[in-house]
């Protein structure tokens, strides 16, 4: 901002900085901090330090005043500014190496001890720091909610607040649209099925004879409601496929558009199946019906704001977070038919006046 009097550039209020150099869902799920952070600072300037592949998520975010794409140029700056407040999000080296690096009155959230191990810069963060070493309570005994035990992490003052995604008006033009070039009306209820995930952790995702079934099966138990494929580049060759065999009544949408259009075609969904993935996070912020399975990661972290169901694996192996798996037990017992269950249950309640 532009200081009352004069021409000079000066902050308002106190500088904050979130380091946030993690996956796309996790940065999404970070952005429900936000109202804390201005709860705690109400005229301060907020700054976000996150991977470039994850500042469309950010923009037209109305709490974030500078977004810095993480790269040599961001962290040589930064290095030369300092801020009030500095919220290291992650449990990575990467990020917490930064935070080490940029001057800070209070730092809170996680660092690097002298030899470039993690460590918490405030006992508040202990939980959090302990849910990365103790198998036992990261995956069978937590029942705490991703968002929420960060927020005690970084002694913000969290009060369910839900996540920051703010699109243009015309990215609502654009939603507004593609439902009227496919004929959905208002009143139809349009099912998005998020048909990928990411490279790191590849078994997220159903298969495409899983699919196949669930398709196949709502249009027996809702033959009025309108599907529609979802995913980025990575999944072109999946979702026309799906299309091939489910037939044209199923709306395929562009998925070599960007980031932003993928979450534009999810707006335009009033239920999303999903895996744990990315698109369960954008769906979780555009305040979306949210059908999701979880196999390898954990369920109690995610927080669907009373919108939707969880299909949890019972398998004793479940969740395990590895990246590769010779069985995919979790993938190949997942229970479908609750799948559909939850499905029906979810459209009722979308089909009530109000909605």
């Amino acid at each position: 901002m532009v200081c009352a009097g004069c021409l000079q550039r000066q902050p308002r209020g106190k500088k904050v900085l979130i380091i946030n150099l993690d996956a796309l869902g996790a940065v999404l799920m970070t952005t429900a901090l936000l109202p804390a952070v201005k709860r705690r600072d109400p005229d301060s300037t907020v700054h976000w330090v996150t991977l470039p592949a994850a500042v469309p998520l950010l923009a037209n975010n109305p709490l974030i005043d500078r977004i810095w794409p993480y790269d040599f140029e961001t962290v040589t700056i930064l290095q030369s500014m300092r801020y009030h407040r500095l919220y290291s999000v992650d449990k990575s080296p990467r990020s917490d190496a930064l935070a080490m690096m940029v001057p800070a009155r209070m730092k809170l959230g996680f660092g690097l001890d002298r030899d470039g191990a993690i460590a918490p810069f405030n006992r508040e963060a202990d939980y959090a720091y302990r849910l990365g070493l103790d198998d036992r309570l990261k995956f069978k005994e937590n029942q705490v909610a991703g968002v929420r035990f960060l927020a005690q992490a970084l002694k913000l003052d969290y009060r369910n607040d839900e996540y920051v995604l703010e699109l243009t008006g015309q990215e609502k033009d654009l939603a507004r649209e593609f439902r009227r070039r496919n004929k959905i009306g208002d009143g139809d209820i349009a099912i998005g099925f998020n048909t990928g995930c990411s490279d790191l952790f590849p078994n997220k995702k159903m298969t495409v004879e899983q699919h196949l079934w669930l398709i196949r099966r709502i249009r027996q138990v809702l033959p009025k409601a309108r599907l529609v494929l979802l995913g980025g580049k990575a999944e072109t060759e999946r979702n026309l496929e799906i299309r091939r065999k489910a037939g044209t009544s199923v709306i395929n949408s562009p998925t070599d558009q960007g980031l932003r259009r993928g979450i534009v075609y999810i707006q335009a969904c009033d239920l999303v199946v999903t895996g744990d993935t990315s698109a369960m996070h954008m769906a979780i912020a555009l305040r979306k019906w949210v059908v999701a399975w979880f196999g390898l990661s954990c369920a109690p972290e995610i927080e669907l704001f009373g919108r939707g169901e969880k299909i949890v694996s019972s398998l004793d192996c479940a969740p395990c977070w590895r990246k590769s798996c010779d069985r995919l037990s979790c993938v190949r017992e997942l229970d479908t038919e609750a799948m559909l269950a939850a499905v029906a249950r979810g459209a009722r309640r979308l089909e009530q006046p109000g909605r």
